[in-house]
């Protein structure tokens, strides 16, 4: 967030624009939370598909389909 409110408006300077602050303020303190929790659900259940088969999978057969 911080290097958003800082490059963001550098960048609308070197172009000599100005931009007002609904294009500033994208995300909220309290807005991140759950997105960053949404991320960890989806990353978790992603993964635990491929990790259900290399649990169950042999060795030999594993390093064979790599």
């Amino acid at each position: 967030m911080a290097l958003h409110g800082w490059v963001l408006p550098a960048m609308g300077d070197s172009v000599g624009l100005r931009f007002p602050n609904s294009v500033l303020a994208v995300y909220h303190g309290a807005q991140l939370l759950p997105l960053a929790f949404g991320g960890l659900v989806i990353a978790t259940l992603g993964a635990l598909l491929p990790a259900g088969w290399a649990a169950r999978a042999r060795t030999t057969t594993a390093l064979r389909t790599e």
